[in-house]
């Protein structure tokens, strides 16, 4: 089993909170993937191949400020 502390994950990603969104993220776009499209021997966890990415980093991501309604 691996360990990823918060802090590697803020490395990447500025904070540990958005660390975790953004591994969160990235693992449901993993999970709408067909099973086809992921490479074969790849039998982790779809969270864990997130949070490896994030701390390799190999995820790119910007945010995005949101519209507030009515304004």
């Amino acid at each position: 089993m691996q360990v990823f502390t918060p802090l590697e994950a803020a490395k990447n990603a500025g904070s540990k909170y958005l660390g975790v969104l953004v591994a969160a993220k990235y693992a449901r776009e993993l999970n709408a993937l067909p099973r086809e499209a992921i490479p074969a021997g790849l039998e982790k966890k779809l969270t864990t191949r997130a949070i490896e990415a994030l701390v390799s980093g190999d995820i790119e991501f910007r945010l995005i400020k949101r519209r507030r309604k009515g304004a």
